[in-house]
């Protein structure tokens, strides 16, 4: 090992001088981790606002010793990337982390309370991980969230009916991964809106042009993506733009939204530098969405960001409480998440559940037309806001339940009735999908009168057998309680975005929902979470494997290209 790092470094010394001796300095100032054909006179230098033929010429231009310690520090991540150093760690990307949440007993905890969620940035990031060559196991920890791969594909649910705000869709099946358990599936479904019907909106495009997002992947993607939406803004609609770095800047305030062109050439004229102060960028956001507020409209700040905040208020905790302090304000919040190697979701899913808003990570322009086009309204309109879900299991026919996901969604029983709990926001045309594992109760296998015959509590068993021979009986009957009785109760309340107080919806569910043969959205719907069981290092994979999800994907009907894009991406995972 020692030969090899010294070997290493007597080759770059000696490469080194020969750049030196070919005009190399300028190379070093530039971004040694891009392409040599990237690398032109006109790219910015380390985030600083001159360009590479500039850097020499100002007096600005570092010292020696920075250009010195600057080659000393890439050559030294260049020798950590040549070993088994934890990817996670080396790349800088930082994911929240929660803890796994398995089978409880109905007897214990017949309620299961937690939060809606519409975020999908957890998909979109795991479909970037796998492109760049990660496998399932190679995946960082946490960094999979599988309520959100859940979330990001449309199902057949049901339309709402009358005055309620969702449709609702129940359907029980085998779990294809345990065979010890049945699956529940819980599908919601807002009226979808017609952008063009839709209340005006006063939007605030909120912009991190910092030195560290610079690359293709950041703020070109970023001003290609708001690009598109302003071509799909209209003459009701207010649009200003701030952008943060080491200090925040207006660059539109309050411009209509038909002035495509004016709203274009500001996203464009951006460029990147400096450090990111994105608590004072936060700030001016939200003053200017206050100053254009529309009542009975659609008001919200669009964050776009890689998420690496690092002057004013950084922490998780401060962030929260910045944004919990804004979203009184009746503004609303959508995050969208950019870049690569260094970005930071967990803050950014602070930020968006904190901030009664949605996240979603944004790798392509294609996913930048999915959810900023495709998916306008769903992304921007709210329908219902502190969207919280309790289920009630009926210990009669459910002995144990585990909730696939949802873990840092999770409220204790008594936040459901609770109207100053905040809870997650639902928009137009959005979907809501919900799984859990479900053991039902079943006479105890394997005992007989001659195995309980000297035991201490035989009189015990023998009273279980005998119980449970009545209702093997009634099974057999056709009559039993998981036949006849509710398995479970659902209920869930809501707000409607200008009010505080709640409404409540109840929803019995039993053995009427069950499908010997189910549906594709069913189908499909299992196979997602059984890949993220795989893909987020579950400890309750069972049966899970990459062969029996694209096995179920192979025969159903993919109705659309993000499932068709889903099988391809498993099918890289061989």
């Amino acid at each position: 090992m020692k030969k090899r790092l010294v070997a290493y470094l007597l080759t770059m010394t000696l490469v080194a001088g020969m750049l030196t001796g070919c005009g190399g300095s300028k190379m070093e100032a530039a971004d040694m981790s891009a392409p040599a054909s990237e690398i032109t006179s006109e790219e910015t230098v380390t985030g600083m606002e001159y360009t590479t033929e500039e850097a020499y010429e100002s007096e600005e231009a570092p010292a020696e010793e920075a250009k010195l310690a600057d080659r000393e520090e890439k050559e030294n991540g260049y020798l950590e990337s040549c070993y088994d150093i934890d990817v996670e760690a080396a790349n800088g990307e930082e994911y929240s982390e929660w803890e796994e949440k398995g089978y409880s007993s109905v007897m214990k905890a017949p309620l299961s309370t937690f939060s809606a969620d519409v975020d999908t940035a957890s998909y979109s990031n795991l479909r970037r991980l796998i492109r760049d060559g990660y496998s399932l196991e190679e995946l960082p920890e946490h960094a999979v969230r599988i309520e959100e791969m859940l979330n990001y594909f449309d199902y057949d649910y049901a339309e709402p009916k009358g005055n309620e705000p969702f449709g609702v869709t129940t359907q029980i099946g085998k779990c294809p991964w345990n065979q010890e358990a049945e699956l529940v599936m819980i599908g919601l479904k807002t009226k979808e809106v017609d952008y063009e019907q839709a209340p005006a909106s006063n939007l605030v495009f909120l912009l991190d042009v910092s030195g560290s997002m610079h690359n293709e992947d950041k703020l070109p993607l970023l001003q290609e993506s708001f690009c598109m939406l302003a071509e799909n803004l209209t003459e009701k609609d207010r649009v200003s733009i701030v952008t943060y770095a080491g200090d925040d800047t207006i660059v539109l305030d309050g411009v209509s939204g038909d002035k495509t062109r004016k709203i274009q050439k500001a996203l464009n004229s951006l460029e990147a530098g400096g450090g990111t102060h994105g608590s004072k960028g936060i700030e001016t956001a939200y003053a200017l969405a206050e100053e254009y507020f529309i009542e009975g409209g659609n008001n919200r700040v669009i964050l776009a960001t890689d998420g690496d905040l690092n002057i004013g208020l950084t922490s998780e905790e401060e962030l929260e409480e910045l944004i919990t302090e804004k979203k009184e304000s009746g503004i609303f919040l959508s995050v969208l998440g950019f870049g690569t190697g260094n970005i930071k979701d967990s803050k950014m899913e602070t930020l968006a559940d904190e901030g009664n808003g949605n996240y979603a990570y944004i790798d392509c322009i294609r996913e930048a037309d999915k959810v900023l086009v495709e998916e306008m309204t769903a992304t921007l309109l709210t329908i219902c806001k502190d969207v919280k879900f309790q289920v009630e299991f009926n210990p009669s026919v459910v002995s144990s339940y585990r909730l696939i996901g949802y873990e840092n969604r999770a409220l204790n029983k008594e936040d459901f009735n609770d109207d100053t709990k905040d809870a997650g926001e639902i928009g137009a045309g959005h979907s809501v999908t919900v799984l859990y594992e479900v053991i039902l109760k079943e006479p105890m296998d394997g005992l007989s009168e001659e195995d309980i015959e000297d035991l201490k509590y035989s009189d015990n068993y023998k009273k279980e057998l005998e119980e449970q021979g009545k209702q093997e009986v009634k099974a057999n009957s056709g009559d039993s309680n998981a036949l006849t009785e509710e398995w479970f109760t659902l209920s869930i309340r809501y707000k409607k975005p200008a009010e505080d107080e709640s409404n409540l919806l109840q929803y019995p569910v039993g053995y009427e929902c069950y499908e010997t043969e189910p549906s594709d959205d069913f189908r499909f719907a299992a196979a997602v979470a059984e890949f993220g069981l795989l893909a987020s290092h579950s400890e309750y994979q069972e049966d899970a494997s990459v062969k029996s999800v694209k096995k179920v994907l192979k025969n159903i009907d993919l109705d659309d290209e993000y499932k068709e894009e889903f099988l391809e991406l498993v099918k890289e995972c061989n």
